[in-house]
């Protein structure tokens, strides 16, 4: 009943979200996740990750190389409408505390939930996503061995768990 709770009440805080989306163009692809492997960027390692309603990543490990490159593509599975429930996937440089991020995404709405002042400590991020969608992003994993955690910004998502890892060894 809390998450219930909580999804209205979320979607009533987004309403905003709806016409920011309207007036710019999204990184958003309405492609089925094999079309869009079929586009990555030339000699990336294709990962692929849904997210869906339940607010979890299907893949919380992602391990590589110092200084590969990763084509990250997110598609969200789900039936609730994208201003209530959305996803992303956004890199943090190492040793950057995600709860700051994520609070600091919870006032981002006309950015997609991807906090201006917080850009230096972002890898790399795709755009919001709703069910059936799909984004991409390619990025050259970071030379220094490490954890670098990923995470959804959408408000609330961190909290219920939409969080991961990269691991370069």
């Amino acid at each position: 009943m809390k998450t219930f709770a909580f999804v209205c009440v979320m979607a009533l805080a987004a309403a905003p979200l709806a016409s920011a989306q309207a007036t710019k163009a999204p990184q958003t692809k309405k492609a089925p996740a094999a079309a869009a492997k079929a586009g990555s960027a030339a000699g990336a390692r294709t990962v692929e990750i849904t997210g869906s309603d339940t607010m979890k990543y299907s893949v919380t490990e992602i391990t590589a190389k110092p200084g590969e490159k990763i084509h990250v593509v997110l598609k969200a599975l789900g039936t609730m409408p994208k201003i209530a429930m959305a996803h992303n996937f956004v890199l943090l440089q190492a040793g950057v505390n995600p709860q700051d991020v994520a609070n600091a995404a919870f006032n981002a709405r006309a950015t997609d939930f991807i906090p201006a002042d917080m850009s230096s400590k972002i890898i790399a991020h795709t755009g919001l996503v709703g069910g059936g969608e799909t984004s991409e992003v390619t990025f050259t994993a970071p030379t220094k061995p490490g954890k670098y955690d990923y995470l959804c910004t959408f408000p609330g998502h961190f909290s219920q768990g939409m969080r991961g890892t990269l691991t370069v060894k």
